[in-house]
């Protein structure tokens, strides 16, 4: 299969303005892709949109693309990833489109979509997007333009999913809880989800400025939670990405619980339930003491490429239900078909309250290697780091070095031009000296 020019492991991301993500571009986008994924049923593809302010100009584009190919729109506002992959398949639409580039700054902005099932489109239709964008664009006759409609409370249909998604035996209530939203998708979700279990809720990140997405707040600026869950004397916090299918969560003592942690809390607690459907996916960034933490309980483990689209491949095959990144994409595909950090959250709360025990003590399954994540910026288009012969050396130093006590894993980034360099051991020091020493020599290639 030929490789695809513009979708990487999350869909189209760029930044707003430049060669992809402008009015132009997405406009073609949208009419292409209503080209390839009309069918015969609704023939209407719903849009939704995180809170950046390139949203409204982008949802515009996408809707006169789709338009002018005969399919109807049905516009959802702001909403979460994971909602608009629910509705898409509740609504029998033939697609789902989500305007977002998640845990970006907002100059950022992106396209992805979902297929009528809730589900990333599969390789070979991006690709088949990509082809019809070569051709010319063309509108059909004005009697069969599609039309655009709001969709009425897609908000409240989607509250109900995920407080649907939660034992109806067991309440929030006595909890109090941070929920941050990152000023992003679920600042009008989260907070009502929490509070109509029964919890207290202390909201950070909803208010949304259409510029502060992500800025020091959310999943992957996890300081505000933290202080917040202190100074509140609060049971845990919830922290999500701008798009909402990230989580990561803050123990009564302020110390962060991560993607791999919940997985595997979510993974013990479906075993003990007696539900666990076979084993549990990562990726190759997943940590080594989860594996093996899994491995006592008697758990298969596989990891998968990064991205969540691969981990829901690798799930599929097997058979299988729960997994995830150590990022907080966590997918449990009991309950949704792509990675859903309210959905998360709540299942972890429920493991909490079976098991009677605080957050940290839930937590506490298994030991995690210290990690060292390094990202070093790329030209892109320029000869490829990982082939360097100075950094291909530098990997097989470490590994002889650290031998089965730790692991190196370089990648390229599917949505930013970044090398990422981890390094993986038993102690801290030596995780840090093998990533500077590889970071080093991506550096000194002066790409």
């Amino acid at each position: 299969m030929s490789a695809r020019q513009y979708f990487g492991t999350d869909g189209i991301r760029g930044k707003v303005g430049e060669s992809v993500i402008n009015p132009e571009f997405v406009t073609k986008l949208g009419w292409a892709a209503g080209k390839v994924l009309a069918g015969s049923g609704t023939n209407k593809v719903l849009i939704g949109k995180d809170t950046r302010i390139s949203g409204y100009m982008l949802e515009s584009s996408l809707e006169a693309g789709l338009s002018a190919a005969g399919i109807n729109i049905g516009l959802l506002g702001p909403m979460p990833t994971p909602a608009i992959a629910y509705l898409t398949k509740t609504f029998r639409s033939e697609a789902g489109i989500v305007i977002s580039a998640s845990h970006n700054p907002y100059y950022d902005n992106g396209i992805k979509f979902f297929s009528a099932q809730g589900q990333k489109l599969d390789d070979d239709i991006e690709l088949a997007i990509e082809q019809q964008m070569q051709q010319p664009m063309t509108c059909v006759q004005s009697d069969k333009l599609g039309k655009a409609s709001r969709v009425s409370d897609a908000a409240g249909r989607y509250i109900e999913y995920c407080k649907g998604t939660f034992p109806t035996d067991l309440s929030l209530k006595g909890l109090k809880i941070v929920v941050d939203c990152a000023h992003g998708a679920t600042y009008h979700i989260a907070p009502s989800v929490l509070s109509e279990l029964g919890a207290n809720v202390i909201e950070i990140g909803t208010s949304p400025d259409g510029i502060n997405i992500n800025h020091q707040v959310g999943a992957t600026s996890l300081r505000n939670c933290i202080e917040a869950v202190k100074e509140h004397s609060a049971d845990f916090g919830f922290a999500l990405d701008g798009d909402g299918d990230r989580i990561m969560m803050v123990d009564e003592h302020g110390q962060v619980i991560d993607g791999d942690q919940i997985i595997f809390i979510i993974a013990r607690d479906a075993l003990k339930s007696g539900i666990l459907k076979g084993g549990v996916v990562g990726t190759k960034m997943s940590n080594l003491g989860m594996e093996l933490g899994l491995e006592q309980l008697g758990i298969p483990f596989a990891r998968a490429n990064v991205g969540d689209r691969y981990v829901f491949e690798l799930l599929s095959r097997n058979g299988w239900s729960i997994g995830g990144e150590s990022s907080g994409h966590v997918l449990n595909l009991n309950y949704a078909s792509t990675g859903d950090g309210i959905v998360a959250g709540l299942q972890v709360v429920a493991a909490m309250l079976r098991a009677q025990m605080t957050l940290s003590e839930l937590a506490s399954g298994f030991i995690k290697f210290p990690q060292r994540l390094i990202n070093v910026k790329y030209q892109a288009g320029a000869s490829d780091p990982l082939q360097a012969q100075s950094v291909i050396n530098a990997v097989k130093t470490a590994e002889n070095a650290m031998g089965n006590t730790g692991r190196v894993l370089l990648r390229k980034s599917g949505t930013e031009p970044l090398i990422r360099v981890m390094v993986e051991a038993q102690e801290r020091e030596i995780s840090d000296q093998w990533a500077n020493a590889i970071a080093d020599e991506v550096k000194a290639l002066d790409i």
